[in-house]
């Protein structure tokens, strides 16, 4: 096994509201498998710190025990990724950290919150939906340009917004659960997911375009 690790001291511990006190750490150096926002707190309802573009690379603290969530320090930021969306050297190839958590030794972080968060829990409970994992080797996900009248079309018929955990990207797949809407003429569907409009491959229902 061959990671390219910064070992500093054993275990992290981070704890405080607005501000994260952090004493011994474990970092590892990580890449980004796609575009990921970056959240200031381990859950979909903490705000987006800012996007780390696919292929940056990342400081890795650990994970939260139990749960998807990674922090980072990435392109100037500091907060909280989900685990899929990184991937760590391993015998010269990259692994998904998500994948091989314990065969990489990744540190086991825990997060503390004093000030509740309205909108919602501090991470993602085991029953809530998901955006699937992003494909990591692109699949047949392309990102499209969809023409000017594609948005008006959503504009003009609204429909119910769903809410996921997840970060809404490109390659992100929609559950089959959520009910996705045909667009007329048009090889793409579209559905609200977490108040963003996004365009669906219906054979895949992966994410392909996220109106911003």
């Amino acid at each position: 096994m061959s990671l390219k690790r910064n070992l500093l001291l054993a275990g992290v511990i981070v704890a405080g509201s607005a501000g994260l006190a952090q004493a011994e750490q474990i970092e590892m150096s990580a890449t980004t498998a796609t575009d990921i926002e970056v959240r200031s707190g381990p859950g979909a309802e903490f705000p987006t710190v800012g996007v780390a573009t696919r292929g940056s690379q990342a400081t890795l603290d650990g994970c939260i025990e139990g749960s998807r969530w990674c922090r980072v320090d990435v392109n100037g930021m500091r907060g909280w990724v989900y685990a899929q969306y990184l991937s760590v050297e391993q015998n010269g190839a990259p692994v998904v950290v998500q994948d091989h958590r314990d065969d990489l030794g990744v540190p086991t972080i825990t997060y503390q919150q004093t000030d509740p968060v309205e909108t919602g829990s501090v991470q993602p409970g085991p029953d809530d939906q998901l955006l699937g994992p992003v494909a990591q080797d692109g699949g047949n996900v392309v990102a499209v340009t969809p023409p000017e009248e594609i948005r008006t079309y959503i504009d003009d018929n609204p429909v119910d917004a769903v809410q996921l955990n997840g970060d809404v990207v490109v390659g992100a797949q929609v559950p089959q659960s959520v009910e996705v809407h045909r667009i007329p003429n048009y090889q793409y569907s579209y559905v609200e997911v977490n108040q963003q409009p996004v365009l669906i491959d219906p054979g895949t229902r992966r994410i392909v375009y996220v109106y911003r």
